[in-house]
């Protein structure tokens, strides 16, 4: 919650009170798991037919268990990161969402995500209008994106308290 004061005259002082609620209001794991289902429940993102047996990085050993919803997890977590950093491009997530590849008796070494499962992702977002081409390269969060991501921060903050 914002609270701005004016004072007028020197005399009055008028207090304004307006409900902003933005994404950094809400826990990262509320926010995504609430994004996501509501990706799932729009049914407009496209999901790729290999999501249930690709894994998502080669420094992983199996797929992902939620095989049904995971990309919808990704893609949620996909448009927060956007939203937070205000450009990404591919190469960014595929070092974010990489991991310690485990290579036996050596040490652990970070590998990066599949580049083809954060573009696909991106590409899917693009598509419905959450994000867009940005002229500076990667991309951007688009302005109904944007309202649709305060829109469910919000709802996910009433629905904590």
């Amino acid at each position: 919650m914002k609270v701005f004061f004016f004072k007028l005259y020197h005399l009055l002082t008028i207090t304004f009170c307006f409900d902003f609620v933005f994404y950094r209001d809400v826990a990262a794991q509320d926010f995504i798991n609430a994004y996501a289902s509501f990706l799932q429940r729009q049914g407009k993102l496209e999901v790729p037919g290999y999501v249930d047996i690709v894994k998502t990085s080669s420094g992983n050993e199996m797929p992902p268990q939620d095989a049904e919803g995971w990309f919808y997890k990704r893609a949620a977590s996909v448009a927060r990161h956007i939203y937070m950093r205000k450009q990404v491009g591919v190469g960014k997530l595929n070092k974010l969402y990489g991991g310690a590849k485990s290579r036996g008796v050596r040490p652990y070494k970070h590998i990066d995500a599949s580049g083809s499962i954060n573009r696909k992702v991106l590409q899917a977002l693009e598509k419905i209008g959450i994000v867009e081409i940005s002229p500076k390269g990667g991309r951007r969060i688009s302005e109904n994106g944007q309202r649709d991501l305060d829109r469910i921060a919000a709802q996910t903050l009433e629905e904590d308290e």
